[in-house]
């Protein structure tokens, strides 16, 4: 019998639409009878939400990069030990906004810190924790950002300059490559529904479902 307790994660920069492709994936999922939660980074557990505030609350005393990289796997490890394990022990699948390809793409390309560094400490935090598929939505830094100017008010994360994202974008893209059986990359440029149509094909496949 498939095992259904699959760990998915949604990646891409600013405004490329994580949350609203989200909500299509737990529909799916119901849809289809499979038993899922949805969870976020930084965040998914009271103490880690505490963290979020530190990291995203633009009004809070200004953050250092590396207690930034710090504070993101400390926020990671509640949320692992205490959402994504035992969900996924418990049969369920997770569906998790973001998770360590983030920190890598945001503090390793983004701000520049050593990526094997980062890569220990995820080895340190996450043992053998990995996504079975990570979907990475993927627009120019450009498009993103006018997208989340758009929206008005803007996190901590969300506003540095254009050749910020442009790095995240890159890191994201380079992951990708090196791991071409996990991600699935997809432009969403496109319209709403030809980007659902592509998940659609990507879990389609991961779940055996004709």
């Amino acid at each position: 019998m498939l095992n259904k307790a699959k760990f998915i994660t949604i990646e891409g920069t600013e405004g490329v639409g994580k949350t609203t492709n989200i909500e299509f994936i737990l529909n799916y999922l119901n849809e289809n009878s499979i038993d899922s939660i949805v969870t976020r980074e930084p965040g998914g557990t009271e103490n880690a939400e505490k963290i979020r505030d530190i990291l995203l609350n633009p009004n809070n005393e200004q953050v250092p990069e590396i207690a930034e990289l710090l504070l993101f796997f400390s926020a990671r490890s509640f949320h692992v030990s205490n959402v994504i394990i035992p969900a996924l022990q418990n049969g369920k699948c997770v569906i998790c906004d973001r998770f360590t390809d983030a920190t890598i793409a945001y503090q390793g390309y983004g701000r520049g810190f050593d990526i094997s560094q980062i890569n220990m400490l995820s080895s340190w935090v996450l043992a053998d924790i990995k996504p079975d598929i990570t979907i990475l939505l993927d627009a120019p830094a450009d498009i993103g950002m006018q997208r989340t100017m758009n929206r008005g008010y803007r996190d901590r994360m969300e506003s540095e300059d254009i050749s910020f994202y442009e790095r995240v974008r890159k890191g994201y893209l380079n992951l990708a490559s090196e791991e071409p059986n996990r991600f699935q990359v997809i432009d969403s440029t496109q319209s709403l529904q030809k980007v659902q149509a592509d998940i659609k094909n990507h879990l389609d496949s991961l779940f055996q479902i004709a």
